[in-house]
C-alpha cells in the first residue's frame, strides 16, 4: 500500500473511534497496587488475592506495594498525586475514603473529588482480641478495666481508623478505660499484643483466628449480629461485652485510581474486577480468610457505597469528638 493510502487509513480509523494498530493497548506493562498500611494485616491479605487475580484477568503483573503511615494518607496520596494512566492503583478502605474526611481537622486529599472509583470489594468482620493473660470475655476485662483506669492499653492499625473508630465507640458504650495505642497497621499490633506489651487489640476475624487458634492471643468478641459460621465458638461483640444492643463493624475495601483517569482504562479495570472477583477459587480463598466479597463494580456504584458509609459513620465521629477527631 502506498504511503498516501496509509495515511488515509490511518484518519478514516481516527474518525470512526477506531485504535490505530501501532497503539498499545491498556495494560501494556506491570501495574502497582498501592496498599496504604504495613504487610500482615486483613487489607494487605486482601489486596494480595485481588491483585493476584486482577493479573490474570489483565494479562499483566499487579504488584502490591505497601505504603503504610498517616492511618493511611500516605499511600493514599501517593496515588492521588500519581500519573492517572491506569498504572498505579490505591486498594483504599473504610478509613481512607469514608473516615478520613471526617477526621482529619486539615485533611490532605477528599476521597469524594480526588479520587475515581474501580469497584468496591466487601471486606471483614471486625474483631478484639486480647492476651492470653486477660480475662475471657470483654466484660470482664472491661470492668478490670474501670477497677483500674489507665492499666490497660490497646492497639489499632492507626487513629482514625475504622477500627480505632469502632473500638472508641465500644468503649463509649461500656465505660471502659483503655488506652489507644496507634501501630502503623493491624500487623505490627498483633506482634505487640502476643508479646505483652499490649493488652487488647483491634482487627478482624479472619486475620486474627489462626493465632487464637494457635493459642498466642484469645479472640473474645466479632462485631457481627450473630456468630460467624467458621468460629461459632467466639461470641459475639454483643454477647461478650454484654450491651443492651448488637455491634456491627465492618472493614471494607475499595479500588480507587487518581481523578482524571480515562474512562476506556477505568472500564477495563472495572470489568477485569468484577470477573477476578466472581471467581470461585477466590471467593474460597478469601472465605477461608474470614473474608466476604461485596461487589460495586464502577465509579457510580462504588462511589454511591463509600458516600452511603461516610454518612453512616459521620454522627458516630461527631459523638466521639476528640476521642477520635485530629485537630
Amino acid at each position: 500500500m502506498q504511503r498516501r493510502h496509509l495515511i488515509q487509513a490511518a484518519g478514516a480509523a481516527t474518525l470512526l473511534g477506531a485504535t490505530p494498530a501501532w497503539a498499545q493497548a491498556y495494560p501494556s506493562r506491570v501495574i502497582r497496587l498501592v496498599v496504604p498500611f504495613a504487610p500482615g494485616g486483613p487489607t494487605d491479605s486482601f489486596s494480595r488475592a485481588y491483585a493476584e487475580a486482577l493479573g490474570k484477568q489483565l494479562g499483566q503483573t499487579v504488584v502490591v506495594d505497601n505504603k503504610a503511615g498517616a492511618s493511611g494518607a500516605i499511600g493514599s496520596l501517593e496515588v492521588k498525586n500519581s500519573t492517572p494512566d491506569g498504572y498505579t492503583l490505591l486498594f483504599g478502605t473504610a478509613s481512607t475514603h469514608a473516615l478520613y474526611n471526617l477526621i482529619e481537622a486539615s485533611p490532605r486529599y477528599d476521597a469524594a473529588t480526588d479520587f475515581d472509583y474501580v469497584a468496591a470489594l466487601g471486606g471483614a468482620p471486625v474483631a478484639f482480641a486480647v492476651s492470653n493473660a486477660m480475662p475471657a470475655t470483654l466484660k470482664a476485662f472491661f470492668d478490670a478495666s474501670i477497677a483500674g483506669p489507665g492499666k490497660f492499653n490497646y492497639g489499632s492499625p492507626g487513629t482514625g481508623t475504622l477500627l480505632h473508630v469502632a473500638t472508641e465507640r465500644l468503649l463509649q458504650l461500656t465505660g471502659a478505660q483503655i488506652t489507644h495505642v496507634p501501630y502503623k497497621g493491624s500487623g505490627p499490633a498483633m506482634q505487640d499484643l502476643m508479646g505483652g506489651t499490649i493488652e487488647m487489640a483491634v482487627g478482624t476475624l479472619g486475620g486474627m483466628l489462626p493465632l487464637h487458634q494457635g493459642g498466642k492471643m484469645r479472640l473474645v468478641g466479632v462485631a457481627t449480629a450473630k456468630r460467624e459460621s467458621m468460629a461459632s465458638e467466639i461470641p459475639t461483640v454483643y454477647e461478650s461485652a454484654g450491651l443492651a444492643a448488637p455491634f456491627e463493624a465492618l472493614l471494607w475495601n475499595v479500588v480507587a485510581v487518581p481523578r482524571g483517569t480515562p474512562e476506556a482504562i477505568k472500564a477495563t479495570l472495572a470489568d477485569a474486577t468484577k470477573r477476578a472477583m466472581s471467581d470461585p477459587k477466590v471467593l474460597a480463598s478469601l472465605a477461608a480468610q474470614g473474608m466476604f466479597a461485596d461487589l460495586h463494580v464502577g465509579d457510580a456504584a462504588a462511589s454511591a457505597f463509600v458516600k452511603a458509609e461516610a454518612a453512616k459513620w459521620k454522627p458516630v465521629i461527631d459523638k466521639l469528638g476528640d476521642k477520635v477527631k485530629k485537630s
